[in-house]
């Protein structure tokens, strides 16, 4: 008899460990699914920088003759990006397009940002 009240409540402490270690797990699965998103919405920021950049060499090579470089209206362009803005510096038909975006930090949770930059030279 004195055997079975020993033993009474170690059910409750197995239950306790695994709830313990199920919350843990869990807690980390939202983590990495946080900072998945986050470095989906990065990817897909740059996608739209390299689009940005491409149509726009694009409607300067099919608008530009020898003597005279078109350039695009480039805040048209890079309105799809947070805090978009862009330039085009053009040397001797060689043009470089650099574009400029705002994008959430992941080590601050996505509250701060920092300007990204991406740049696309090509010869017109």
């Amino acid at each position: 008899m004195k055997n079975i009240k020993s033993q009474q409540g170690v059910g409750l402490i197995e239950v306790l460990i695994t709830v313990l270690v199920l919350s843990t797990a869990l807690m980390a699965l939202a983590a990495l699914q946080t900072r998945s998103l986050q470095y989906n919405t990065s990817a897909y920021y740059r996608s739209q920088a390299n689009i940005v950049a491409y149509n726009a060499l694009e409607q300067m090579r099919s608008s530009s003759t020898l003597e005279n470089i078109v350039q695009p209206d480039m805040d048209e362009l890079v309105e799809s990006l947070p805090g978009g803005d862009g330039e085009i510096e053009c040397q001797a038909r060689v043009c470089t397009v650099s574009i400029s975006w705002d994008e959430p930090v992941a080590e601050a949770g996505g509250e701060e940002v920092e300007r990204t930059t991406f740049g696309y030279t090509s010869r017109i």
